[in-house]
């Protein structure tokens, strides 16, 4: 009977001890794991972090999270929302796209570009180191998932740019999704071209995969891309032929929008084949 009962207690040891080292294991990879921070119902404070001016009228703002392990908690092709003061000192509300993804981690980051009469471009443009930004999320009816499509044309215009950013970029980066980009970005002059640095290298890094196609109403003296505005012949050449696996995203200014709208209905893309931001 004692070796029964001693053999009972030291396999009652180990089982003790192995639930504890599973409790242990569980509270480790769960503290590692990063934690969202955005809320959709409530505005919360980003400590603006560094400030980089890249022309005259474009700024990337890059804000802080609360810990070096934190993430945003920001879907694909997904926004935010952004609160500021405008030159009224009135409360103003606008959607934004970070140029980051989760996988930036500890912060996240905003390419603005302020217009002169922009109620938000004020407060961006009076945004210092140390201040903070109220933003609230996520928001935003589209969804990705790898693989969802089996390529995508993009068509955007100005700083409409940065949800198509977003979106090639989670996909490029991830080694199992296979999906292609074409990228047509309209802009009026070669210094309104937002993000092109990071595009091009995009493009140099996924040759197979990303092609990216510059238009410019206003091109300088020698420049090898588009010239005007989008036309069908565009999209026809540089964007994926309508079909059921494929979907064309768009995002610019409303006039923009709305010519795109109709060149894809005359080329005969469905509308299921198509998003816009």
């Amino acid at each position: 009977m004692d070796f029964l009962e001693t053999t009972e207690i030291q396999y009652l040891g180990v089982a003790v001890a192995l639930v504890a080292v599973i409790a242990a294991a569980a509270y480790f990879f769960s503290s590692k794991k990063p934690k969202a921070c955005l809320d959709p119902e409530n505005f919360k404070d980003f400590k603006l972090v560094k400030r980089t001016q890249l022309s005259h009228n474009v700024a990337k703002f890059r804000f802080e999270l609360p810990t070096p392990t934190s993430v945003l908690g920001l879907p694909i092709g997904q926004h935010i929302s952004c609160r500021g003061k405008d030159n009224l000192g009135e409360d103003v509300i606008k959607p934004y796209t970070p140029t980051t993804l989760d996988s930036d981690v500890g912060y996240f980051e905003l390419v603005i570009k302020m217009y002169p009469q922009g109620r938000m471009s004020h407060h961006f443009r009076e945004m210092r180191v140390g201040d903070h930004l109220a933003v609230k999320g996520p928001k935003g009816r589209f969804k990705y998932q790898p693989g969802q499509v089996r390529a995508f044309g993009m068509l955007a215009g100005g700083s409409g740019i940065t949800p198509m950013f977003q979106v090639a970029r989670a996909i490029l980066e991830n080694p199992k999704d296979k999906t292609k980009v074409h990228l047509i970005y309209a802009n009026v002059t070669f210094e309104d071209i937002l993000l092109k640095e990071e595009l091009d290298g995009l493009a140099t890094n996924y040759p197979d995969r990303f092609k990216i196609y510059y238009v410019l109403n206003q091109p300088p003296e020698v420049w090898n891309g588009g010239v005007g505005f989008v036309s069908k012949e565009m999209i026809q050449t540089h964007c994926p032929a309508p079909s059921p696996d494929i979907q064309i995203l768009r995002c610019g200014p409303p006039p923009m929008n709305k010519a795109m709208a109709s060149h894809l209905e005359a080329l005969e893309y469905a509308p299921h084949m198509q998003f816009q931001f």
